[in-house]
């Protein structure tokens, strides 16, 4: 529990991130109010996934599209960064965007939230991908073994996102406990990785 009097401190700022104590708490907040954006592109039982390697585990990492909101422009829409990063990362562009909810990656370690953002009516209007980013469309049901496949390779890695079972997602959050939101970065080994993706 923090006391009452224990003051946030800035230890250190950079243009992406800003490293903090508060109490006996050492973590990490994106600088300048940025935040995250995490894209679910399901369409027709397959969803769009993105490999690219991820300097801080020094491998790959099989993730789906995501993006920094606010990166570009001060208080930038949430849907229109989804919509940006989406069509850059895969060549895939949504007739309808929603946010599903906003969820805490490591809220032990860093204070940065994400928006979870579902994508429906994807139409392909370039080839995607940026300087090192692979772009799979995979069968839904096979994307949880793609990622398997990708893990037994040297230096790859899996952006790991649940441990339920495959359920729809429905309303404004995912069913179960508070460990069913994505956790961006972790290193949790398979099977569980990926396996809540829903339609």
């Amino acid at each position: 529990m923090m006391e009452a009097d224990d003051v946030e401190t800035v230890m250190w700022q950079g243009r992406f991130i800003t490293a903090k104590t508060r109490g006996k708490w050492e973590y990490v907040s994106r600088a300048r109010g940025i935040k995250a954006g995490v894209i679910l592109a399901i369409e027709d039982d397959h969803v769009l996934l993105v490999e690219q390697y991820r300097v801080p585990l020094g491998a790959n990492c099989v993730e789906l599209p995501a993006g920094l909101i606010g990166d570009h422009e001060e208080g930038e829409d949430t849907l229109v960064t989804a919509a940006r990063e989406l069509e850059e990362e895969t060549g895939y562009r949504a007739d309808h965007l929603e946010i599903i909810g906003e969820y805490f990656s490591s809220p032990g370690m860093v204070s940065e939230s994400f928006s979870l953002v579902r994508a429906r009516g994807l139409n392909k209007v370039s080839d995607g991908g940026g300087v090192g980013i692979k772009v799979a469309v995979i069968p839904f049901f096979s994307a949880k073994a793609r990622a398997a496949s990708r893990l037994g390779k040297v230096n790859c890695t899996c952006d790991c996102v649940s441990p339920e079972p495959a359920q729809p997602i429905k309303g404004s959050a995912f069913r179960g406990s508070a460990g069913t939101y994505s956790s961006t970065h972790s290193r949790r080994p398979l099977p569980d990785c990926m396996a809540f993706l829903g339609r």
